[in-house]
């Protein structure tokens, strides 16, 4: 698929399923324009400043936002801090970005105080991160109510790296997503990296004889086992996800 049209099924895809995970929470584009209009532009100013200085952050906040949306839907639940909440939840003990949307609510609060949510402020910052990344930006409907509840256990639905395709597509379809919407989520992963940790068993004594998985081709098969050595301090090594192109740059390559 060329980048360009990519990336616009990439945005109608991203506004449609984001709807979906929101369960009709009322939410429109323009939700603040009539109370404080520079909300939108506080996060964009925000997030640029930090991912400026910090460039791996940009996949952090779109990480955070799938995490937070897949669970309770984009409720900034993800957020909450305690015992037992989402954000103790294994899965989730790698998310990075929370300093960012502190810093966003912060500044917001100073400019008008009780009035944009976190869950805006969150999926904001995803779609901002999109872009400082190279990708196109898209219209984000506003107006999430923040959410009080937050267990780890419910954590357990999220995408895990060693499903299968069908559990995959299982888990999307009981969120009101399909194979297409799973599919193009998974483009998310053009930026950022993963850890060694998460795919190392399919490189090394995956099959009865101890060969490697039969189904990565052979010359990928060697990139990796070069970039994961079989030592267990290289387990927590972080190479990019997207391994054509930059790890920064959002485009179609990771395909």
């Amino acid at each position: 698929m060329e980048g360009s049209l990519f990336k616009v099924v990439f945005l109608l895809l991203v506004f449609s399923i984001v709807n979906t995970l929101v369960y009709g929470q009322g939410t429109r584009v323009g939700f603040y324009s009539s109370t404080r209009s520079q909300a939108e532009s506080i996060v964009k100013s925000t997030v640029a400043s930090h991912v400026n200085s910090d460039s791996s952050l940009a996949p952090g906040l779109l990480r955070m936002h799938f995490h937070d949306c897949f669970v309770q839907g984009c409720d900034a639940s993800v957020l909450i801090a305690g015992s037992g909440t989402e954000k103790t939840a294994f899965p989730n003990l790698g998310l990075r970005g929370f300093e960012v949307i502190e810093d966003a609510k912060t500044k917001l609060e100073a400019a008008c105080p009780g009035v944009v949510s976190c869950a805006d402020i969150v999926a904001l910052a995803a779609r901002d991160s999109v872009v400082l990344s190279g990708g196109l930006s898209w219209q984000v409907p506003t107006g999430r109510r923040d959410g009080r509840v937050s267990q780890a256990s419910d954590v357990n639905n999220l995408p895990a790296p060693g499903d299968s395709v069908d559990e995959q597509k299982q888990k999307f379809a009981t969120k009101g997503l399909n194979t297409q919407d799973l599919v193009t989520l998974v483009g998310g992963h053009t930026i950022g990296t993963t850890a060694c940790q998460f795919f190392s068993n399919r490189l090394r004594n995956f099959t009865t004889n101890g060969a490697a998985d039969p189904s990565i081709d052979p010359s990928f098969l060697s990139q990796l086992q070069t970039l994961c050595p079989q030592k267990q301090w290289c387990y927590k090594t972080e190479i990019a996800l997207d391994t054509g192109k930059s790890k920064i740059k959002f485009d179609n390559s990771y395909y």
